[in-house]
């Protein structure tokens, strides 16, 4: 299955679903963004992305925390539902925060409000066997879902810190556990991150789901980057797996410091800026008297 990229072919074709995201795995790579609002969402989605995630990263990139532990799933809601106004072809997927899923319960109570308040097609969370009877129970209830394995930043006090894993022929093999095991629940893709690219190509072979990687070297069925990272708009730290295909961020500042410097200099606004009154009127108002304010 092939798809067009062209903004307007991209418009007019028929939106993205979990199966067939699923159905890609060895046909096509699998083009992945994350996005937090209307207008990102809907570049994304004009670019030709296949899937279009609203990830917990927005609390660093977006809500300035430290990390993702800090958003909460009311602002996840409200993000997603912001981005789906974006989004009309991609596949959008909403990622699950910290703790909103340390039980089934609380997994479907989230789940169901991500569709149903934010007008997400999927969601996401992190974990392998260890959140299976989570993905069952999302999916039992018609809820596709996104695993993520290895490095899953909710984890990282658990990690000491952001750090690769995967790196041992142990750690590799309970990577591939953790991918089948989500596989068998019902998950419709896995996110890999942060591993070799010899654990990858394992762990792509060893499952019939598409494997998305970032971090993971060319070998995964499929990519994803931060939106802010791939357009150089966060500099608080890049990761080693980001390209960075734009510094729209260094260009906005300098764009911005032009505007300062028009305004300061009297050059903005322009004659081409500016509105002006009719003649007719014009010639009326000069004969209003204006009253000096008493000092």
């Amino acid at each position: 299955m092939s798809y067009s990229k062209t903004k307007t072919s991209t418009n007019k074709a028929a939106p993205i679903s979990a199966p067939v995201i699923q159905a890609m795995k060895g046909a096509n790579k699998i083009c992945c963004m994350t996005a937090y609002d209307y207008s990102s969402g809907m570049i994304a989605d004009a670019a030709g992305m296949d899937l279009v995630l609203v990830g917990d990263s927005l609390a660093m990139v977006v809500l300035g925390h430290a990390d993702t532990l800090s958003v909460t799933v009311d602002e996840m809601v409200h993000h997603i539902r912001a981005t789906s106004r974006g989004v009309k072809r991609a596949l959008l997927v909403g990622d699950m925060p910290f703790m909103s899923y340390c039980t089934v319960e609380r997994a479907l109570e989230t789940g169901g409000r991500f569709i149903s308040e934010g007008r997400a097609k999927a969601v996401k969370l992190e974990g392998g066997a260890n959140v299976c009877p989570q993905i069952k129970a999302l999916t039992d209830a018609g809820i596709p879902v996104m695993a993520h394995v290895g490095l899953t930043p909710q984890h990282v006090a658990k990690f000491g810190g952001f750090k690769a894993q995967g790196k041992s022929a142990d750690a590799t093999r309970a990577l591939i556990e953790d991918a089948q095991a989500v596989e068998a629940a019902g998950a419709f893709s896995v996110v890999l991150e942060a591993i070799p690219v010899e654990a990858a190509e394992l762990i792509t072979e060893a499952v019939d789901i598409p494997t998305i990687g970032i971090g993971a070297g060319n070998v995964t069925d499929g990519q994803i980057l931060v939106y802010h990272d791939t357009l150089g708009l966060f500099d608080r730290f890049t990761p080693k797996f980001v390209r960075r295909f734009a510094e729209l961020g260094e260009e906005s500042r300098t764009a911005l410091a032009r505007y300062c410097d028009d305004v300061r200099r009297g050059t903005f606004p322009g004659d081409k800026n500016t509105f002006y009154m009719p003649e007719d009127q014009l010639s009326q108002v000069r004969k209003i008297k204006i009253k000096n304010k008493k000092k």
